[in-house]
């Protein structure tokens, strides 16, 4: 299938320079727990326990710590110490100085894409003027690893220009963590809203983990531009959170990229993986697509945006570079023809493959035509990286009849190709 595909020149490394400031909160271990003195409170009061030279020396070290690579760190740091919980200390009578310590000692750097950064996702930018003619801005959402294995996402820009080259937009040298407001829904569940207020472009916003689902990543964001009955515009995206053990499906929205609304997947389809939303309702319904058996492609339905249940499995395994299981790699994309879907397929040594397949656009469950061979898969160099053998994309943009894709390499870097759908529509069988 290599014919079909056009390989670009960007490739986004990971960047260990690259931190955001985070909340860092410790409780005592079982069984050590000091009833009434929680570990929070005997560390502030050890802070508290500076004399003017030693909180001169602290703030000394401070500065040289954060000042070089972030922008206002005293607004993070005294953010974070206004959010911790359990300490009985008076702080209206705290110096500056003081509550500026405290915010340091509950507070970490975390280089959040240090190991990797790759399984991309991409939309159109909200805002297309200023661009030259025939150009597509467009926004990238990725996943990077950092200390621990973490996952969390980022984002970059760039443009797609009319001569089919890409140029990723260098990202800001600096970080941060969104504002956290916690609300319920009308039927009780968790609604949290994150806002970027102290960001000043897309590339310095990071969601990282701060919810138990989520202890040990935010991963493989499915981002589409979605179009509502209304004609109103937003964008949407699924997400894995991962606890460690466990698998959840959560969800996001947004219109500007600056304010987030991030909630669970209710139903049976909460503990599934790799969702992804199409593009707008049909039939008055929302439809998604899933892997919640760990091995088919599966259509599913709902009402509302956060209620999945059910569904339909639409795609199996039929190649043997999809024996072990096949998914999607993002939103499927409206033709003319019908949904195309650009699927993943893993096979013998667990290679991770891309491919595509069509279903029909009156009746999605209805599979059309797919690719006998894998459309991008491993090979040379990029077999080498975090994961080996694993080439993967978590969405692609159409234009005219040219797909972008976005794909991670090895779980390590990520780079593009461009896709003639003329040309894949024709292999597929």
């Amino acid at each position: 299938m290599t014919a079909l595909v056009t390989k670009l020149s960007p490739v986004l490394r990971p960047d260990s320079s690259r931190t955001v400031i985070r909340p860092f909160i410790l409780s005592d271990p079982a069984g050590f727990a000091q009833v009434g003195h929680p570990r929070t409170e005997r560390i502030a009061q050890r802070v508290l326990s500076l004399d003017k030279a030693g909180i001169k020396a602290e703030l000394k070290t401070l500065r040289e710590a954060l000042d070089a690579r972030h922008r206002e760190p005293d607004r993070i740091l005294f953010d974070i110490f206004a959010g911790v919980e359990g300490l009985k200390i008076d702080r209206s009578v705290l110096s500056h100085d003081q509550a500026l310590l405290l915010g340091a000692y509950f507070s970490e750097e975390f280089s959040f894409e240090s190991a990797a950064l790759f399984n991309p996702s991409i939309v159109r930018h909200p805002v297309q003027t200023g661009v030259a003619a025939g150009d597509t801005r467009f926004i990238l959402s990725l996943r990077g690893i950092g200390e621990g294995h973490i996952s969390t996402l980022t984002f970059r820009t760039g443009t797609w220009t009319a001569a089919g080259d890409v140029h990723v937009d260098p990202p800001s040298p600096h970080a941060v963590g969104p504002y956290i407001d916690r609300t319920q829904s009308d039927r009780g569940e968790l609604v949290v809203q994150l806002s970027f207020d102290r960001a000043e472009e897309i590339s310095e916003a990071v969601i990282y983990p701060f919810l138990p689902s989520q202890g040990r990543g935010i991963e493989d964001v499915r981002m589409v531009e979605f179009t509502d009955t209304d004609g109103a515009v937003d964008y949407r995206a699924t997400y894995t959170a991962f606890n460690g053990s466990d698998v959840r499906q959560g969800l996001l929205r947004t219109t500007d990229f600056n304010n987030f609304e991030m909630r669970g997947v209710r139903g049976d389809l909460y503990a599934g993986k790799g969702m992804a939303l199409f593009p707008r309702k049909y039939g008055g319904r929302y439809l998604m697509l899933s892997r919640q058996d760990n091995e088919n492609l599966w259509l599913c339905s709902s009402e509302d945006f956060s209620s999945w249940s059910g569904g339909e499995k639409i795609v199996m395994p039929k190649y043997p570079w999809e024996f072990i299981q096949i998914g999607n790699c993002g939103s499927p994309i409206e033709l003319d023809e019908g949904w195309l879907v650009l699927t993943h397929g893993v096979g013998l040594i667990r290679n991770y493959c891309v491919g595509a397949c069509l279903l029909d656009k009156n009746a999605p469950a209805k599979l059309l035509g797919r690719l006998e061979k894998p459309l991008l898969e491993p090979e040379g160099a990029t077999r080498d990286g975090y994961v080996p053998n694993v080439v993967y994309s978590c969405g692609a943009i159409l234009r005219g009849r040219t797909l972008l894709l976005p794909y991670g390499v090895a779980d390590n870097s990520t780079t593009f190709a461009t896709v003639d759908v003329d040309a894949l529509l024709a292999e597929m069988r």
